[in-house]
């Protein structure tokens, strides 16, 4: 089973990475390079621009085309005030395609898209289940998921593709346990979660991903109906049973998906490279257990590879700050720009697991903030330690100038990490 497995998990990496690597319908041309600096980066820090526009004008105009009037919030107190405002501010999915855009059925649904009092019914059903002590059932899997990973990387031919064969893997398999999928149907879940966040790579293609996602978990949840296991889906239909419906299921999974695979797998690489680079954080993570709780906190903060916020639609007239919104505009947090802001401490540019806990936007704020928070921190505080002490000699297989990260993408990463082992 676990050769099994490996081959899967291979597999699918490989089928993640062939699927990033085909061209999309190009949509940036529609769009002034003013609009898109928010989710440029140069390496791991966001583009010197962003700063420079959190100092003058933590939250203005954004260029749109069209005639859209949109902003763009960059400061930490101003991000904080629009995403707790959610009797001011919509989530509503369908805002996003137009009055004649989408239907009920076709709505994905989830948390991240739905406004109160919907948001608040499903999330109350959600919450229970990510508790610590529900969690906690997981500790053993993910550290065995890790293990795993590592003797496969141990046993492969260098370099090894730590992006392929630990980043991506790690998530995934992780959500499989959470939602108690069988597993047959894992490959699926890999598959589908893929071109979720790349919008400027094709809009109608990622909706369309949307779509047979839920169709595809519809089908699971069906599975689940009849008979319900232990993981989240099992567990939801047991307790509440009618109270929540097939798509409400379906949409729910789809949001633990899509929030927590991409995330986590760049979460885990990217801070694979803040550890590669710096010998110091590496032999700290190596050497001391109590190190790796503030590490993580702090890389959150740092990497922020959310980078932009879901949009939120002004449903009247607000002001924040200086700024007057007017009903209908729509409205961008930079969760990146405002996770530099020195409004959280000193110097925010530098990586500082010193720094201690601070109250960042990593996972967002208020009532949209993401459930799965925990469950991602659990992945990363198993995943480092174990990595650089499996592997205390290892280093990039290629100069650093020479990785190649994604470009104007909502969630920041890198599609290939070379190491030697």
């Amino acid at each position: 089973m676990a050769d099994l497995r490996s081959r899967v998990v291979s597999w699918l990496g490989r089928k993640y990475l062939e699927r990033k690597q085909k061209k999309g319908v190009d949509l940036l041309s529609l769009l002034p390079d003013a609009t898109l600096m928010p989710l440029r980066r140069s390496g791991l820090d966001p583009v010197p621009e962003l700063g420079q526009r959190r100092e003058t004008e933590p939250i203005g105009r954004l260029k749109l085309p069209f005639g859209l009037r949109a902003w763009l919030v960059t400061g930490y107190e101003e991000a904080k005030q629009v995403l707790v405002a959610t009797g001011k501010f919509s989530n509503d999915y369908t805002n996003l395609m137009g009055t004649t855009g989408t239907s009920a059925e076709e709505n994905p649904g989830g948390l991240g898209f739905a406004d109160p009092p919907d948001h608040t019914r499903l999330r109350k059903l959600l919450a229970p289940e990510f508790t610590m002590r529900r969690l906690s059932r997981l500790t053993p899997r993910i550290h065995e998921v890790v293990n795993e990973r590592l003797d496969a990387m141990a046993a492969s031919d260098e370099p090894v593709d730590l992006m392929r064969d630990f980043a991506l893997p790690i998530p995934s398999l992780v959500i499989c346990e959470l939602l108690g999928v069988s597993y047959e149907d894992r490959a699926g879940f890999q598959r589908l979660s893929m071109a979720r966040f790349d919008l400027f790579g094709g809009v109608t293609a990622s909706f369309g991903a949307m779509s047979e996602s839920l169709s595809y978990l519809l089908g699971v949840v069906a599975k689940q109906r009849e008979s319900p296991g232990d993981g989240l889906l099992g567990m939801l239909i047991k307790e509440h049973g009618d109270e929540i419906g097939d798509r409400e299921l379906a949409g729910l999974a789809d949001g633990v998906l899509t929030g927590g695979f991409e995330t986590t797998a760049s979460m885990l690489a990217l801070g694979a490279i803040v550890l590669l680079r710096d010998r110091e954080h590496f032999e700290l993570i190596r050497d001391r257990d109590d190190a790796i709780d503030d590490f993580v906190e702090e890389l959150l903060r740092y990497l922020t590879v959310v980078q932009v916020a879901f949009p939120r639609f002004a449903r009247q007239s607000v002001e924040i700050g200086d700024a007057k919104i007017e009903a209908g505009d729509v409205v961008f947090v930079s969760l990146s720009g405002a996770n530099r802001d020195p409004a959280l401490g000193e110097d925010p540019e530098r990586f500082d697991p010193a720094r201690g806990a601070s109250s960042h936007l990593a996972f967002g704020w208020g009532a949209h903030r993401c459930v799965g928070a925990e469950l991602g921190r659990m992945e990363l505080r198993a995943a480092y330690p174990a990595l650089v002490r499996r592997f205390p000699e290892m280093r990039l297989a290629v100069a650093p100038e020479d990785l190649k990260f994604r470009q104007t993408s909502i969630v920041y990463g890198l599609d290939s990490l070379p190491v030697l082992l």
